[in-house]
């Protein structure tokens, strides 16, 4: 599943930059998979009555179907941003309003998934899951007809432009801005698994409390949801760039502090958590309004545009971040003789607070080495 979804994202952009209707290049995938994608996702919750070997097929094959769907579907509306307008500062305000309502749907479904199985089900947790998808499934369908109908492609590739993909890599790559970005990408996603895979370890062995995670968890997000709203109006009196140094920068400090407090000093932890998110938060539209950027960088330096390729090569960077941060997190956690389920050694319980502090606070504060380079303003 790994290795497809590392394959896929590139070569839905490359499909997408090819697509033409009059709908557009990345509108009509929203049209075209979005009832795929609401059926798929009631069968990978529905359970066959088929034997153990049967069931664990059907799992792997739904799986990978509702996956594949779902980068069909998301890496054309991740892309929408960037062709529904040319002004940069009008992309940074779509992709704040995008992160915003996407950690309100997070929310939705954290707080109601659960209620709702048990509640559907009576009993019947299969039943339970598979009744809440489908109510999620029909609410996904009727807010993609939506985002179809009321949003418009305006920018689009030089008239002239023929397809060429060897051409269109070898302009990505050439293309230095986006180089940047992929870099501080894979970066900053390799930050998040470290913190993301050990928090849980932090709570239950440092903190001693470790029902205190969701709770942790929810405040952070709620921090990210305030702070995205600055995104805009910061990056249009300063720059999208230096906005993100700043975040990079100040965030990176205080994850670093995270380290200082004691086991009992719950209220510094949260604090520094919320000042961190809410730090961080102004980056999270800014990298995509960049990548937008990165596509008009490519067209007027090279005269090529390949809108759907910067995107989806900038998301295999991003998962690509994920999976080499949870392999660094696993052999951390062995590097400081770290053992489930027992009372931890200083040294186990040091390499945990490092890990959701001082290491992922220095990898983000070094996106500004790279930033600084980054030469688009």
């Amino acid at each position: 599943a790994r290795i497809w979804e590392m394959v896929r994202d590139p070569l839905m952009g490359i499909v997408a930059d090819r697509t033409n209707t009059r709908w557009g290049k990345f509108r009509p995938y929203i049209l075209w998979m979005a009832l795929p994608y609401a059926v798929l996702a009631v069968m990978t919750f529905t359970t066959p009555d088929f034997g153990a070997t049967g069931k664990i097929i059907y799992a792997g094959v739904t799986y990978l179907l509702l996956m594949t769907v779902f980068t069909a579907i998301n890496l054309p509306y991740s892309s929408l941003g960037a062709v529904m307008t040319s002004d940069s500062y009008e992309r940074a305000g779509l992709n704040s309003y995008r992160f915003i309502f996407a950690f309100v749907g997070q929310f939705i479904v954290t707080g109601t998934a659960l209620y709702l199985a048990n509640y559907f089900g009576n009993g019947n947790s299969a039943k339970g899951y598979q009744y809440t998808l489908t109510l999620f499934a029909v609410i996904s369908f009727i807010l993609f007809m939506i985002t179809f109908k009321s949003t418009k492609e305006r920018v689009r590739p030089p008239r002239e432009q023929k397809q060429n993909l060897k051409e269109d890599m070898l302009n990505l790559f050439k293309n230095t801005p986006w180089v940047i970005l992929f870099f501080v990408g894979i970066i900053s996603f390799v930050m998040f698994a470290m913190q993301n895979l050990t928090i849980a370890y932090y709570f239950k062995y440092y903190i001693g409390d470790e029902e205190s995670v969701q709770l942790f968890n929810v405040i952070g997000t709620v921090a990210l949801i305030a702070g995205i709203p600055l995104s805009k109006p910061l990056s249009k009196r300063f720059g999208k760039r230096n906005v993100y140094i700043a975040s990079s920068l100040l965030s990176g400090i205080f994850f670093v502090l995270l380290y200082l407090p004691g086991a009992q000093n719950v209220f510094s932890i949260y604090t520094l958590n919320i000042l961190a998110k809410f730090t961080y938060a102004p980056a999270v539209p800014l990298l995509w309004t960049m990548l937008g950027d990165t596509a008009d960088y490519s067209e007027w330096k090279y005269g090529r545009r390949s809108t759907g390729l910067v995107f989806s090569a900038a998301t295999f960077a991003q998962k690509a971040g994920w999976g080499i941060g949870g392999a660094i997190a696993g052999w951390m956690l062995a590097l400081f003789n770290f053992t489930p389920n027992i009372e931890q050694t200083t040294l186990s319980l040091t390499g945990i607070k490092l890990m959701i502090s001082v290491f992922p606070g220095v990898l983000y504060m070094s996106c500004v080495i790279m930033l600084y380079l980054y030469k688009i303003d």
